[in-house]
């Protein structure tokens, strides 16, 4: 298991995340960005409209998808 915060992935703030792979780590940064939108915190739009747009906009999105695997992978295991 490894962890990332919300803000090395892009967004505002510390909040860490858990998962055994970068794709798990991924997919809790949108929930947490979606949960933050819908409970009216601002400081998230902007990381929440990019996460949307490379869930639109996948090939144009590989650098950061690939980043985020690669700064998963480096990590150690918690």
């Amino acid at each position: 298991m490894k962890t990332m915060t919300c803000r090395a992935l892009g967004g505002p703030c510390d909040l860490a995340h858990q998962a055994d792979t970068a794709d798990e780590i991924i997919k809790a940064q949108d929930r947490h960005l979606k949960e933050a939108e819908k409970a009216g915190d601002t400081t998230h739009q902007e990381a929440r409209e990019a996460m949307k747009s490379r869930w639109r906009h996948p090939k144009k999105s590989m650098a950061w998808y690939t980043e985020a695997k690669q700064t998963f992978a480096a990590l150690a295991d918690d």
